[in-house]
C-alpha cells in the first residue's frame, strides 16, 4: 500500500443522534480534505428512535460519497460497526461515533500518525467528557478484564481510531455474535498505535447506555475473550471444599478426643447455605458460557439490512 492511500471510509453507527448528523457529515468532509484524500462516510441506522434514517437519506441525496444502511432492528453499536465495516471500499478505515463526543478534526491527527508504519492507531482520551460514574465503570471494567484475559488495556480508548484496509479485512472474518470492536482489534495484534486526542462533551441527546446494558456488554465481552472465569469458580470451589473439610477433621478431632460435643445448628445451616449459593453461582457462570456457545451454534447473521441509500438509487435510476 502506498503512502497516499486514495480513499479514506468513515463507518458510524446512528443511535438517537438525528439532530448531529449534518453537522457531523459537513466537518468529516471538511477534515479529510485538509489531508486530503478521496472518502466516504458510512451512515449505519441501528433502528435509532428519532427520525435519523430520513436525514441520512437526505444528506446521501445531497453527496453521493455519504451511504446509509438501515438495519431492521437494534442489533447494538458493535454490531452497527461491523455492518459498516463491511460495506467499506476505503484504503484506511475510520470508525467513531455519532454524538460528535468524537471530534471529526481527530481523523487528520490518526492518520498522520498512521503514515508512521501503524496499522492501527486509536485516539486516546486523556480527558474524558464522559460523567463520572461512565468513567470509573470503564476503569473498572477494563481491570477486571486485564485480570481474567492477562492482557493490558487502556480504558482511556474506545471505538475512535483508524485502520488499515487489510487489518478490516481480517476483522471481517471474526462472525461472533459477542462483539466489542476495539477489543478485536487489538487482540488481532496488527501493530497499533495512540495519539492523543481532544474528547468533547455530548452535544445532543443522551447515552443509550445504562448501568444494566453496561453490566450486559461487559459480562458479554469478557466471557467471549476469556474462560478464565470457569477456572476461577473451578479454584474457589476447590478451596471452599477444602476449608470444609479441614473444618470438619477440627470438629472430628473435638469430639473424640477432647469429649467436647457440637452444640447447635446454626454453624450447619450457614454452612450449607453458604454452599448452595455457591453452587448456584457456579452453575450460573457455566451458564452463561453455554448461552453464548448455544448462540453461536445457531449460526444467525449478525445483522439483517431492510434497505441502503445506494440500492435506493439504484432503483430510482432504472425507473
Amino acid at each position: 500500500m502506498g503512502p497516499n492511500p486514495s480513499k479514506i471510509s468513515v463507518v458510524v453507527p446512528v443511535y438517537g443522534c438525528d439532530l448531529c448528523l449534518k453537522m457531523l457529515c459537513s466537518r468529516v468532509t471538511n477534515a479529510i480534505e485538509t489531508i486530503p484524500a478521496q472518502f466516504e462516510i458510512i451512515l449505519v441506522n441501528d433502528s435509532s428512535p428519532d427520525d435519523a434514517w430520513t436525514t441520512i437519506k437526505q444528506l446521501s441525496d445531497e453527496d453521493e460519497r455519504i451511504k446509509g444502511i438501515d438495519l431492521t432492528r437494534n442489533f447494538g453499536q458493535h454490531h452497527a460497526i461491523t455492518a459498516g465495516l463491511d460495506h467499506t471500499s476505503g484504503d484506511w478505515i475510520v470508525v467513531m461515533d455519532c454524538d460528535l463526543q468524537d471530534r471529526p478534526e481527530e481523523i487528520k491527527t490518526l492518520y498522520e500518525k498512521a503514515q508512521e508504519g501503524y496499522e492501527v492507531v486509536f485516539g486516546n482520551r486523556v480527558q474524558r467528557q464522559d460523567k463520572w460514574i461512565k468513567r470509573k465503570s470503564s476503569q473498572l471494567f477494563y481491570r477486571v478484564y486485564d485480570y481474567l484475559t492477562g492482557r493490558t488495556s487502556d480504558h482511556t480508548i474506545a471505538n475512535f481510531s483508524i485502520s488499515s484496509k487489510k487489518v478490516v479485512e481480517n476483522f471481517r472474518q471474526m462472525r461472533e455474535q459477542n462483539r466489542f470492536y476495539p477489543l478485536f482489534i487489538q487482540w488481532m495484534g496488527y501493530k497499533t498505535g495512540t495519539v492523543q486526542i481532544e474528547h468533547n462533551s455530548r452535544r445532543k441527546g443522551k447515552t443509550s447506555y445504562n448501568i444494566k446494558k453496561l453490566v450486559t456488554l461487559a459480562t458479554d465481552a469478557i466471557i467471549s475473550q476469556s474462560n478464565k472465569p470457569l477456572r476461577l469458580s473451578i479454584q474457589f470451589g476447590f478451596l471452599i471444599s477444602l476449608g470444609s473439610f479441614i473444618y470438619g477433621m477440627y470438629l472430628f478431632a473435638r469430639y473424640f478426643f477432647l469429649a467436647e460435643p457440637v452444640q447447635g445448628w446454626t454453624s450447619v445451616m450457614v454452612s450449607i447455605y453458604f454452599i448452595g449459593g455457591l453452587v448456584f453461582f457456579n452453575f450460573g457462570v457455566l451458564g452463561l458460557y453455554l448461552g453464548k456457545v448455544f448462540n453461536e451454534t445457531k449460526a444467525r447473521p449478525l445483522y439483517l439490512v431492510r434497505e441502503t441509500t445506494e440500492r435506493i438509487r439504484e432503483t430510482e435510476k432504472r425507473s
